[in-house]
Formats: C-alpha cells, structure tokens, sequence
C-alpha cells in the first residue's frame, strides 16, 4: 500500500487555490492515486452547517467566536476524513487549514498567535500537512477575482487582507520545508507547473 499524503492549499480569498486543488485532483487520478478532496470549513457533514454559520451570519461575531468555530469544523474533518483516509494510503487535498486560522484570526483579525498554533495542535491532535502551498497574489489582484459579491469573510477589507497575506508569507519564512509559496499572478497553467513540480517531489 501507498504511503499517504496530506496536501493543504491556502492563500486569501480569490488567490485560485481552488482551481488549482481541482487540476491537481484530477492530475493526481489520471495517474492512478486514490485521492480525497476536502475543505475548511465545511468538510461533509456538521462541517457544512458550520461553514453555514462561519460565512453566512448576518449578526455579530466576536474574533474569538470565530476562531472556536473554525477550529471545531477542523477538529471534524480531521477526525473523520483525513486521518482515515491518509492511514488507508489515500492523497488528501484540503482547501484551507490550519494556517488559514494563523493568517486569519492571529495576523489579520490579531488574536494571539501562539495560543492559536496551541488549539490548532489541540483541534489536529498534532497532524500536519506534507506539503501546503501558499497561493501568492496582491491583494487588488485577488479583490477583483473575488467580485462584488461577497461572504461575511470576504467583506473584511484591504487592510484586513493585507495583514493576511503578510501572514501568510511569515508562515512560509518559519517553515519552508512543508510550505511552498507559488506566484498566483502567472497563467493558470504556469501556476500548475509549479505545483505538480512541488507534488512529484513527494511523491518519488
């Protein structure tokens, strides 16, 4: 049996991790990997309903609310679809994970960052991605991806965004071995390269 590979996929909203995960998913079954797409939030099941609440409440949310809610749906997906799958010698792809609430709730909405890495360790029991790529774009770039309608996260601003991404890119300064920063500001298909590049890597 295949060894197993957990694979995350992050970058601010609008940056084609999604596009890229779902060329990925399809490269991966053509060459004959058993391959599990996920996300975060709303994994299937209770994660659905709370990527509901997470994206979607009109009313008010503390920062600390949402990073609670995030990390409950991260526990569930887990628990129920990764370490499973991974164990049987699967490949899962998660869009979004643990460094989403790094980026997010600790260098965008500024919740202390070692308490956030200490519940992202509690929500994973310790499992950490292979590999996460961090999809790299300026944020006007992204914005205009994104489109005027927009999701309670979406909404938050530049400032907001800018913090992001500035975290994103900390994120792959203090790890570099598992995380890889692709240039999301290049063709569809040159991003890719870059990607199946990093993958194949893993993979031999």
């Amino acid at each position: 049996m295949q060894k197993g590979l957990f694979i995350t996929f992050e970058g601010a909203d609008g940056c084609g991790k999604s596009t890229q995960m779902k060329l990925l998913t399809d490269y991966l079954i053509k060459k004959g990997y058993d391959v599990i797409t996920t996300r975060e939030p709303g994994g299937k099941g209770l994660g659905e309903k709370i990527r509901e609440i997470l994206l979607n409440y009109d009313g008010e949310v503390s920062n600390r609310c949402e990073s609670f809610l995030f990390l409950a749906d991260r526990a569930q997906n887990i628990d129920i679809t990764v370490k499973p799958a991974v164990s049987q010698g699967k490949i899962v792809l998660c869009d979004r994970h643990t460094d989403s609430s790094v980026a997010y709730q600790g260098y965008g909405r500024g919740l202390d960052i070692e308490e956030i890495n200490a519940l992202n360790n509690l929500a994973t029991s310790g499992l950490k991605p292979d590999l996460t790529f961090v999809f790299d774009v300026d944020i006007e770039t992204s914005m205009k991806r994104v489109g005027t309608e927009k999701d309670r996260m979406e909404s938050s601003g530049t400032e907001f965004f800018n913090k992001v991404r500035r975290g994103y890119l900390e994120i792959a300064k203090q790890e570099p071995e598992r995380v890889k920063v692709i240039d999301s500001t290049k063709s569809i298909e040159d991003v890719f390269s870059d990607v199946c590049e990093q993958v194949n890597q893993k993979l031999n």
